[in-house]
């Protein structure tokens, strides 16, 4: 049920139906497949092609056969990869791409020699964004435990730092200053990790992690948007002062910024990271391994079994 409160204002706004629109919830968010059916508004795509999305969080899942979609949401799949690979992509993708280029401010023109700090970077978001700044040519630091490390490294990863072999406040204060920091972590690195950007040049530090839905959970609509939007008022203004820009990133579907995606892996800039591989009837067993953690990339579930 986290997010509940917030996702069924944007599903029922006007409250229309009773409490209980979250369960039974389908989980899943991206897709990778082929159109069945378009609806009369749809000309960019006919039945047959094969496509790829991230659908948003208020609605129902992809882990089904059929998956319902806007056309704004969907993008052609890249033709260099299968569906399986393309499938671990999207949400991580259009995430990092929030949070890199929409908030951040970064893109191919401007992010050449800019050095970039990407603070759990094994993940899927972090492989994601690691090899994105490192097309548009940034200098990239990636913090992820050793066992990790010779990954980082492959996606093009300039300096590879493991948080648990001593202090990594330390071992990041002894680098360079930073332009960006992308941080996949939250807790306390937000405490220390603004001190390590160049101070009045416009250097900025972007979290995915907020209290955005637990404090809607927890207080409820209007209560825990108005404490949401105090938090990060007070935290930009005061990081202002010391000469950085705080922000916060969400995921935001989006076909347009897929099809740029797309253009970077049929490139050859960006390529897939894939743990593992699961049939439709081990769904169970592929959350018990998320749920453990320390993933290497993306989870797939391989619905169809062809």
């Amino acid at each position: 049920g986290y997010g509940a409160t917030a996702l069924n204002m944007k599903r029922d706004p006007l409250k229309l139906k009773s409490v209980d629109t979250e369960f039974p919830l389908t989980l899943g968010r991206d897709v990778s497949g082929v159109i069945m059916e378009c609806g009369l508004s749809v000309s960019y795509f006919k039945p047959g092609d094969e496509v790829w999305a991230a659908i948003p969080p208020w609605k129902q899942g992809t882990l089904s056969e059929f998956v319902v979609a806007s056309g704004n949401e969907v993008s052609f799949k890249p033709k260099c990869l299968s569906h399986t690979e393309a499938a671990s992509l999207p949400y991580v993708g259009l995430t990092a791409w929030s949070a890199v280029n929409q908030v951040g401010g970064l893109n191919q023109n401007n992010c050449s020699g800019k050095r970039v700090l990407i603070l759990g970077a094994s993940g899927g978001v972090g492989t994601f964004a690691v090899q994105l700044v490192k097309a548009w040519g940034a200098h990239v630091t990636a913090v992820c435990s050793h066992d990790a490390s010779a990954l980082l490294k492959k996606l093009g990863a300039d300096d590879v730092i493991d948080y648990k072999s001593g202090n990594l406040e330390e071992q990041l204060k002894t680098l360079p200053l930073f332009d960006f920091i992308l941080d996949n972590v939250g807790g306390s690195t937000e405490k220390w990790a603004l001190d390590l950007l160049k101070k009045w040049s416009g250097a900025t530090y972007v979290t995915l992690v907020t209290p955005f839905l637990i404090n809607m959970d927890k207080l409820g609509v209007a209560d825990g948007m108005l404490q949401t939007g105090v938090t990060v008022g007070s935290k930009t203004v005061k990081h202002l002062f010391k000469g950085v820009h705080y922000r916060w990133a969400f995921f935001m579907p989006s076909g347009p910024n897929l099809d740029e995606i797309a253009e970077l892996v049929d490139a050859g800039k960006i390529q897939p990271v894939i743990d593992e591989v699961f049939s439709f009837s081990e769904v169970p067993k592929a959350f018990l391994k998320l749920e453990g953690g320390h993933a290497r990339g993306k989870t797939v579930i391989n619905v169809i079994s062809k």
